[in-house]
């Protein structure tokens, strides 16, 4: 960590912070002073100071890339490699034995189409979940935004999410779907994959550092809710008005919204998109307040 330019850069601006103190001849008004207090009760985020660590994010991020892929015969081509062979089960199960409809597209293209933003989802909040006990020593000894841990946390999977994408558009054109424009809403759709992994991952973030069954209860969590996720079978087997209801997953909308952006078929599903763009609104808003209120005891009960 002492070699690291990030941390070689933080001890050099702290050296020059203490000779503007101290000075060459005693102590010298300080030109920059940062009084550190609690957050209050609803204080909002402060964009300014989480812009200011964007590095720290940077850094972040490339150290859990570093680490995931560490002393690995594959490396990132795991990313590929695990949604393939999920794919290859699910088309022989769900596809053949079982027949679960497709909507009339081919099905590993269906199921990966579904599987592609539920992995970056479910790793996202997975990891965001841990990521503050993980770094149990950085958040006792150095201030910085707490919540630039869960997103970098988040940012790290999306480079699988790219490399799957890339994929997911490979296979479609190989079984005979026509690219289209709606492909290049694609991205936006991972976009709001993100931030709903982010909202979920901060919430559960913060419980973790109090309450250490978090860690165990995630996982059972995430196994309940891609089942109830269609990923490997279509919502609109649903009726109305359970179809609704079962749209409050914002997973729902997500993965619909990219299968609609694959297949173009019919019009876009604005009904789920909406929903899970507002229940992700809600999810980041709360979350954000819950966490700006916890944050202040997380150095002393971590």
């Amino acid at each position: 960590m002492g070699s690291d330019p990030f941390f070689r850069r933080m001890r050099k601006q702290n050296d020059q912070m203490t000779f503007s103190f101290f000075g060459k001849r005693g102590l010298t008004p300080f030109s920059h002073v940062h009084v550190l207090r609690p957050t209050a009760g609803r204080a909002p985020v402060d964009f300014g100071e989480l812009w200011a660590a964007r590095e720290l994010l940077y850094f972040l991020v490339w150290r859990d890339l570093k680490v995931r892929y560490r002393q690995t015969v594959l490396g990132a081509l795991w990313a590929i490699v695990q949604p393939v062979l999920a794919v290859a089960i699910f088309t022989l199960f769900f596809g053949k034995l079982i027949g679960v409809s497709s909507d009339g597209a081919p099905y590993p293209v269906f199921a990966l189409a579904g599987l592609v933003p539920w992995a970056f989802f479910a790793n996202g909040v997975t990891v965001g979940a841990g990521s503050l006990v993980a770094n149990e020593l950085l958040v006792r000894r150095v201030y910085f935004p707490r919540l630039v841990i869960p997103a970098g946390a988040v940012l790290a999977g999306s480079l699988d999410a790219a490399i799957s994408t890339v994929l997911l558009l490979l296979l479609a054109f190989s079984l005979g779907v026509a690219p289209a424009l709606t492909w290049l809403l694609a991205p936006l759709f991972l976009a709001l994959t993100a931030l709903t992994s982010l909202g979920v991952a901060i919430v559960l973030a913060a419980l973790n550092v109090r309450f250490r069954d978090v860690q165990h209860i995630v996982p059972f969590f995430m196994q309940l809710l891609m089942f109830s996720s269609p990923i490997v079978y279509s919502s609109g087997i649903l009726p109305q008005p359970w179809r609704t209801l079962y749209a409050l997953n914002p997973v729902v909308g997500i993965i619909e919204g990219v299968r609609w952006s694959l297949f173009g078929t019919g019009g876009p599903p604005l009904a789920a998109i909406t929903l899970s763009v507002v229940v992700t609104a809600g999810i980041l808003v709360c979350a954000t307040i819950f966490f700006r209120r916890t944050e202040r005891t997380f150095a002393d009960v971590i």
